[in-house]
């Protein structure tokens, strides 16, 4: 069976890594091995961030809601229950929206929802 260098492949293979590896610190950026597991890392880390970002922008959503809807004297966990029984459907980032941009708006629903739970 004859002899494999692969040449070309290692030599793609690495510099693969460390165009991805560019800009990291010391040897990290330079040798191969560091590189690697640097890039490795990298991946993982930002793979769970895009994760935690979807849970992020969730707990902001719930924290403006819930503002606008102290304002109004209503907590959290019941307008979102008096929503749900008036059958109004809005997610809550366009609830946040709502709150923060149109006032007027968010307190309409917030009757709405003090309506439904009256019922």
């Amino acid at each position: 069976m004859p002899r494999v260098k692969r040449g070309t492949k290692r030599r793609a293979y690495r510099a693969k890594t460390l165009k991805a590896a560019s800009g990291y610190f010391l040897t990290k950026s330079k040798l191969n091995r560091s590189a690697q597991e640097a890039v490795e890392k990298a991946l993982k880390y930002a793979y769970v961030g895009r994760r935690q970002k979807k849970r992020d922008y969730r707990a902001l959503w719930i924290v403006r809601i819930s503002a606008a809807c102290r304002e109004s004297g209503l907590s959290y966990s019941k307008f979102i229950a008096g929503l749900k029984k008036a059958g109004v459907d809005l997610n809550r980032k366009m609830l946040a929206m709502i709150a923060v941009d149109d006032a007027a708006s968010f307190r309409q629903l917030v009757e709405q929802a003090k309506a439904a739970l009256a019922q």
